[in-house]
């Protein structure tokens, strides 16, 4: 579940801010010396974050994927009989 708090720091930090923090939290859980407490705030934070990073991965991914099914309808429309140059031509 998603604290308001929460959703405007997600959608106000970019992937490379997100990552940063986020390799900055498990530098500082790895090298120790915080309280349970800590580390377990540290942790929580560090959930948060590779959540954002993997909403902003996700969005990337779909983008791309938009753009190469646009391509390919577009290469299918250009090409109507469907098939991929030089098929059905002798290899020579």
């Amino acid at each position: 579940m998603v604290k308001t708090g929460e959703k405007s720091t997600e959608t106000a930090l970019g992937y490379e801010q997100a990552r940063d923090e986020l390799v900055e939290v498990v530098r500082r859980l790895e090298t120790g010396g915080t309280t349970l407490e800590e580390s377990l705030a540290l942790w929580e934070r560090g959930e948060e974050l590779a959540q954002v990073c993997r909403r902003w991965l996700d969005g990337a991914r779909a983008r791309l994927d938009a753009a190469l099914a646009e391509r390919s309808d577009a290469a299918d429309a250009a090409d109507p009989s469907g098939s991929a140059p030089g098929e059905g031509e002798a290899a020579g």
